[in-house]
């Protein structure tokens, strides 16, 4: 017998759901694209918040930026839950390789005493920031409008939280629960830390979730990531035998650089809606900068004495070269 195998291509009747076909075109849709575009419930939502009767449960007037289509925020990294998961496991992975790699040899143990008390008061403190990052992306995520800007949201709350928790860990290494216990005692009580937790505590207040987007993502994170992580821990820290100690938050580092290409992406889809729109978000970013980088000055005397201010001064210049490339600028407001 005789058995003649042949490939049959076979054409689906659908190459996507209807509303991608009618965004993208009669052509298959991706992953990313079938998991953002056009999910948000915009019909029969039951009933106003009790909360706050005066709108709706997922209103897009709460923020003062105006999109005619909030489907134009694309995250360029193309996230969803599979993809953003998948990526965040191996980068988990590669975390967990540094810290045992750290713990096993001691390489925190051989930092100098002052540089490492000097460390543990700079970082272990930060994980009470990026806690309140973490309720603020949260909250933009819930009361955003549109997936395509709410899921990476979602995302990047989870993400602070997960920088908490390494941070945490950082402390432990450092010196126990007493070396936590101490952080929070900081947090709540030394000077240096004041501006920055009343900061925190004002975003935890701001119910426009594009200007809290802007904020804590953009103007606040876009000076304390460089300052911290690139001119501290690399560059400070590294040089003088602290390498251990980056090693353990290269995470954070990493993580800086690759948010960045989302956030900026949003802003200049939100700025190029509209003048007004890219007058709201100057406006902004203009009043919060300068609230950000108030608060941010002695953590910057503390972490590099003399050269804080100009440091802190370099990642301002930094970020405003930044926001130039997306049409907007950190001087419209105070």
């Amino acid at each position: 017998m005789q058995i003649d195998l042949r490939t049959v291509s076979i054409e689906p009747r659908r190459k996507a759901f209807d509303h991608l076909v009618r965004r993208f075109g009669d052509k298959p849709a991706s992953r990313y694209q079938e998991g953002s575009y056009d999910l948000q419930a915009t019909e029969n939502l039951h009933y106003r918040p009790t909360w706050a009767p005066e709108q709706e449960l997922y209103d897009p007037e709460l923020s003062r930026i105006r999109m005619q289509d909030w489907q134009v925020l694309k995250d360029p990294r193309q996230y969803y839950y599979s993809t953003y998961t998948l990526t965040r496991a191996r980068q988990q992975e590669a975390t967990e390789t540094n810290f045992g790699f750290v713990e096993s040899r001691g390489l925190i143990d051989l930092v100098d005493d002052e540089l490492r008390t000097l460390a543990e008061r700079v970082l272990v403190p930060l994980r009470h920031l990026a806690w309140g990052a973490n309720q603020n992306n949260t909250f933009v995520c819930g009361y955003g409008y549109g997936v395509p800007f709410t899921q990476p949201c979602m995302y990047h709350a989870m993400d602070n939280l997960g920088i908490a928790q390494y941070l945490s860990r950082l402390g432990l290494l450092f010196g126990g629960t007493e070396a936590l216990d101490a952080a929070k005692l900081a947090w709540l009580e030394e000077d240096t830390w004041q501006g920055l937790r009343r900061l925190v505590e004002d975003l935890l207040v701001v119910r426009d979730p594009v200007e809290l987007f802007v904020a804590q993502n953009v103007a606040l994170d876009g000076l304390l990531y460089p300052l911290v992580y690139e001119r501290f821990v690399d560059q400070y820290l590294a040089q003088r035998g602290g390498a251990g100690i980056a090693m353990v938050t290269q995470f954070q580092a990493d993580w800086f650089v690759e948010s960045r290409k989302w956030l900026d992406a949003t802003l200049k889809a939100m700025a190029a809606e509209s003048p007004e729109n890219a007058a709201v978000l100057n406006e902004g970013l203009g009043h919060w900068t300068v609230r950000a980088q108030e608060a941010l000055l002695p953590l910057a005397r503390l972490a590099l004495g003399d050269d804080g201010e100009g440091a802190l001064e370099a990642s301002a210049v930094d970020l405003a070269a930044r926001l130039q490339k997306v049409g907007l600028t950190t001087e419209g407001g105070n």
